[in-house]
C-alpha cells in the first residue's frame, strides 16, 4: 500500500515537473524587479542581482526592471514572465521560494522553498534563493513558441514620432517666439549704435580742445595678447603694461583701471589720458 502511494507520489512530481517545463518553455524572457516584495530596499543583499544571474546561468533570457528591454519584448510583452521572491516562515531557518507571473498576473510556475541555517542575513538569502533556484536549473529550460502564436508589434516611440507628435499650433508658436527675439536684437543693436556716435564727438572734441602734450614713445615693443573682452600689452619681460578694452569703434580701445583710451593714428597707436588737467597722448609700439 505505501509503494503504491509512494509511486503515485513520484508520478504526480514527474508529471508536475514535464508540465512545468513545456509551459516555461512558452515564454522568452523573465523580468528581475529592482525590489523584491520581503525586502525593504532595491537590490538589498544584492539579491535581485543574483536572481538575474542565476536566470541567465540556467539558460534563461532575464533583464532587470527599467533597464534597456531586447527589441523581442516590445513585439510581444505577454513572452515575458515577472519574478518576485517570498519568505516563508521557519524555526531556525531562512526560507525563500520563487514565484513567476505572466503578462496577467497569473502564476506559471513556483520554486521549490529553498533553505539556509545562516544567521547572518546576507549569507542566508543568497543561500537559500541559491537552494530556491535549482528548480529553475532542472527545467532544463529551452524557449519554444506556442505552435500558432502571433506577435503584435508595438514598436518603440522613435525621436521622429515624438517630434510629429507637436501641433501646428506650437510649431506657429516657436515661429513667433523667434521672430519676437529677433525684433529685441534689432532694438538692442539700435540702441547700441546710438552711443558710438557721441564717443566719436566726444573724442573729437577732447582732442581738439584740450591741445594734448605729446610725450616721447615708449622703448620697446608691447605685444598684443587676446583675451576675452580686448588684449593685454606686455612687454619683453613679459610683463603687463596695459590691459584694454573693444569698444564699438574700430582701432579704439579703453584702458582698464585708467580715465584713458588707446587708438590708432596713422600707422602708429596713441594712448590718450588725463594727468589732472593736461591731456596726453603718448605713442606705442604695439604688435598685434
Amino acid at each position: 500500500m505505501k509503494t503504491n502511494i509512494l509511486s503515485a507520489l513520484i508520478a504526480f512530481f514527474i508529471v508536475a515537473s514535464v508540465f512545468s517545463q513545456e509551459n516555461l518553455n512558452e515564454y522568452k524572457y523573465i523580468i528581475v524587479p529592482k525590489q523584491f516584495s520581503f525586502l525593504k530596499h532595491p537590490d538589498e543583499y544584492r539579491m535581485n542581482g543574483l536572481a538575474k544571474f542565476l536566470f541567465e546561468k540556467y539558460g534563461y533570457s532575464a533583464f532587470m526592471e527599467g533597464d534597456q528591454y531586447p527589441e523581442g519584448y516590445f513585439n510581444n510583452r505577454c513572452s515575458a514572465l515577472r519574478v518576485d521572491v517570498f519568505k516563508e516562515p521557519g524555526m531556525f531557518k531562512t526560507r525563500l521560494k520563487a514565484v513567476l507571473k505572466d503578462c496577467n498576473d497569473k502564476v506559471v510556475y513556483t520554486s521549490k522553498t529553498g533553505e539556509s541555517r545562516e544567521k547572518e542575513f546576507g549569507k542566508a538569502y543568497n543561500e537559500s534563493l541559491r537552494d530556491a533556484f535549482l528548480s529553475f536549473k532542472a527545467l532544463n529550460y529551452k524557449y519554444t513558441p506556442k505552435k500558432g502564436q502571433t506577435t503584435t508589434v508595438v514598436k518603440q516611440p522613435s525621436v521622429v514620432a515624438k517630434n510629429e507628435e507637436i501641433s501646428n499650433n506650437e510649431i506657429q508658436k516657436l515661429k513667433e517666439e523667434i521672430e519676437t527675439l529677433k525684433k529685441q536684437k534689432q532694438e538692442e543693436a539700435k540702441q547700441v549704435v546710438a552711443p558710438k556716435a557721441q564717443v566719436v564727438q566726444t573724442v573729437t572734441k577732447e582732442v581738439v580742445v584740450a591741445k594734448p602734450v605729446v610725450s616721447k614713445s615708449m622703448s620697446g615693443v608691447l605685444y598684443a595678447q587676446e583675451t576675452e573682452n580686448g588684449f593685454q600689452l606686455v612687454d619683453s619681460s613679459p610683463k603687463v603694461v596695459y590691459k584694454i578694452q573693444h569698444t564699438g569703434l574700430s582701432n579704439v580701445y579703453l584702458i582698464e583701471g585708467k580715465n584713458a583710451i588707446i587708438y590708432k593714428k596713422g600707422d602708429s597707436w596713441v594712448a590718450e589720458y588725463y594727468e589732472g588737467k593736461t591731456l596726453k597722448q603718448e605713442a606705442l609700439n604695439i604688435k598685434f
